[in-house]
């Protein structure tokens, strides 16, 4: 019967269009997957369950893969999708990852690696066991669309084809029984883990929700390979397989290998070297190679925007996450990657009015249409930063500082901003009102070496210094007798009793004195306020009595008070649209918070106290090292708190912010304040 059933279906096209479609994987991956080579355009991520996730190709702006898993079957009508693994790299030096996943009477293992040379990923895999049978599972996203994708059998290799891009999946030894089907109706995982069996053998499969389907060796190398056709993603994963997965495993190891040696060797006051040296492939790992210093955010898409949403923000490129991540590879050594990612910014800078987009494509093009001032003022301290004086540079930053001091909108004028640095609030903000300081100063200084006038500029940056207590300080607070900084205010008016609707399905109508979140620290790093100004100490206890989370891991901080950007209360998805004040989801630890506390603790004279927030961030890892955007607070759903969320994992932000942290502790001072703030108003 299954003989027969066999040859029934490999006559037969799959049936069950479109099939059903399914969400990307969760974002708490446990390694990014990337060669350091211009040619070969593909990333992948690796689950922590399991198997790969997100495959991205031709740019890291969307993936054309949703998942590539493992399936074990012992001929007596059981299979299992592999899944619980054990994931490690394989050396700290290159992003080489080794999953092991271990059942009754068996175990799997699988290495990872992309070819330097090619748009191939590789997958070496070995299955221990008598009387066992290994099936890979490929479910196509091409061109980040997960419902139009076409599958055929083409002689010994499976190909999936949508719009301009193809996939073709191989192995050594061949592939010895394929299939193409529709997800969740024939599909091969449905069919496997129905009987045990591969009986569904279908040549090609109809556009839709495409999932494939390989027979493999219990030894073999499985080969993934794209192209803008369906010949060349043929030839990239048959040419892969030629060379090997040892000589490409080496030859990935060794771009990374020469990537790291051209840094600054890890500072000896990094608690753990691995986690440094990742955190700064990571970084790299994150640009764009069709287009460089385009870094996105994160190589993930979670909750909600692994559902529904095809611009994946975190797929985006960011000018407050990429300044960020700029100024750690400046500190690490990396002068070249920071001024790409400076050199990207001034292209994406709007030619109408000098401004630059809340978020863009990996080419340039703005995506969402919101406006964030701290987004214009850090891309002029990037400049500062990185000594670019040149008369091209202060072009663009003249436009930019420009746009700053003649800023109105909705009745206000700069720094007021339309967002803040969480994205869902207007005001008066002590973080963005830092940046918008900062980016005056610096522009001043790069003015002044071309031969400019920027006193204008000098003047706007001290008027704003003036007054930003005015503005966002409280004396009649309900959280301390003492003075201190707001989130932000929404009318100037720091004691007067305002209410806004917090947002992310947070609280409605809170007085805008409740609200406090971390970001007035900025004020302090850049240069603007000392560490000994009183309403920042003010503000500290109340910071950690309001945000502060204890956890075996370490004491963390939420990012803003009743913040609901998170889980649901039992762990599942957060979701946009939700009803104001319907407190349904719940924002937890954001361990970067760890790295600007540790800042300001260093410029505050406590060295010894920034060292524990390094080492708190260290704690924060998940498998592969990978540092996350949120970890569990005291409210996770049977979850150790202190450990990985589902939220963007790994997030470029918490990276950089750990290599920034690590230099800082190394030279006994906050490496990033621009000298030209500090000289101003420190000294």
């Amino acid at each position: 019967m299954r003989l027969l059933a066999a040859l029934l279906t490999a006559s037969l096209a799959a049936p069950g269009a479109p099939g059903v479609d399914q969400q990307y994987l969760p974002a708490d991956k446990a390694g990014l997957i990337t060669a350091h080579s211009a040619a070969s355009k593909v990333w992948a991520t690796v689950q922590r369950e399991g198997g790969l996730g997100e495959i991205f190709y031709p740019t890291i702006g969307g993936p054309s893969a949703r998942a590539l898993q493992f399936v074990v079957a012992d001929r007596h009508g059981h299979a299992w999708l592999a899944s619980a693994a054990s994931t490690r790299l394989v050396d700290s030096h290159s992003l080489r990852y080794r999953q092991t996943f271990a059942g009754r009477g068996w175990r799997l293992t699988a290495s990872y690696v992309t070819d330097p040379s090619r748009d191939t990923v590789l997958a070496d895999l070995a299955l221990d066991g008598r009387g066992f049978d290994l099936y890979a599972v490929y479910d196509p996203a091409l061109g980040n669309s997960r419902g139009h994708d076409s599958g055929r059998t083409a002689g010994k290799v499976l190909v999936a084809t949508d719009d301009g891009v193809a996939g073709a999946l191989a192995a050594s030894p061949p592939i010895k029984a394929a299939s193409s089907g529709f997800a969740g109706v024939s599909d091969g995982l449905t069919d496997l883990l129905g009987d045990g069996r591969m009986d569904w053998r279908y040549p090609s499969a109809a556009p839709g929700s495409l999932v494939q389907t390989a027979a493999l060796a219990p030894r073999a190398t499985l080969a993934l390979g794209f192209g803008p056709a369906a010949g060349a993603a043929i030839s990239a994963a048959t040419s892969s397989l030629r060379r090997g997965f040892g000589r490409i495993s080496r030859d990935f190891a060794y771009g990374w290998r020469q990537y790291l040696a051209g840094l600054r060797p890890p500072p000896p006051a990094v608690p753990d070297r691995d986690l440094y040296r990742v955190s700064t492939m990571v970084l790299a790992a994150s640009e764009d190679k069709t287009h460089p210093g385009a870094y996105v955010a994160a190589p993930a898409s979670p909750w909600a925007f692994g559902r529904d949403d095809p611009s994946g923000p975190y797929h985006l490129v960011w000018s407050r996450d990429l300044y960020q991540i700029a100024t750690a590879l400046l500190a690490a050594g990396d002068s070249a990657g920071a001024s790409r990612a400076l050199d990207f910014l001034f292209g994406s800078q709007q030619k109408a009015d000098g401004s630059f987009p809340q978020n863009s494509q990996v080419d340039g093009t703005p995506v969402w249409g919101g406006r964030q001032l701290d987004e214009v003022a850090l891309p002029i301290v990037l400049a500062y930063q990185l000594g670019r004086t040149d008369a091209a540079t202060w072009s663009h930053v003249r436009r930019a500082a420009d746009f700053l001091v003649t800023f109105r909108q909705d009745g206000h004028a700069a720094p007021w901003t339309p967002q803040e640095r969480w994205e869902n609030q207007s005001g008066w903000s002590p973080a963005t009102i830092a940046a918008e300081i900062a980016g005056l100063v610096c522009a001043a200084s790069l003015a002044a070496a071309n031969g400019a006038d920027g006193s204008h500029y000098l003047a706007v940056a001290d008027q704003w210094r003036a007054r930003v207590k005015q503005w966002t300080v409280t004396s009649t607070g309900p959280y301390s007798s003492k003075p201190y900084f707001l989130r932000l205010t929404k009318d100037g008016n720091p004691d007067a009793g305002t209410t806004y609707d917090i947002g992310d399905s947070g609280p409605a109508n809170v007085d805008q004195r409740a609200v406090v979140d971390p970001g007035f620290l900025e004020l302090v790093r850049l240069g603007v306020l000392p560490a000994s100004d009183p309403d920042v100490r003010n503000t500290l206890p109340v910071i950690d009595a309001r945000l502060g989370v204890s956890t075996p891991n370490g004491f963390f901080w939420h990012r803003a008070s009743f913040d609901g950007y998170g889980e649901k209360a039992d762990g599942s998805p957060w979701d946009y649209g939700l009803p104001a004040g319907s407190l349904i989801t719940r924002g937890r630890a954001w361990p970067l918070l760890n790295g600007e506390r540790g800042e300001y603790l260093l410029a505050a004279g406590s060295r010894a106290g920034a060292a524990v927030q390094l080492r708190t961030m260290t704690r924060a890892a998940g498998p592969g090292d990978m540092l996350p955007e949120q970890v569990w607070d005291q409210y996770p759903p049977g979850t150790a708190p202190g450990t990985p969320t589902y939220s963007a994992t790994p997030l470029a932000w918490t990276h950089a912010q750990y290599v920034r942290l690590a230099w800082d502790l190394q030279e006994g001072r906050v490496v990033e304040q621009p000298a030209a703030v500090a000289a101003r108003y420190l000294r």
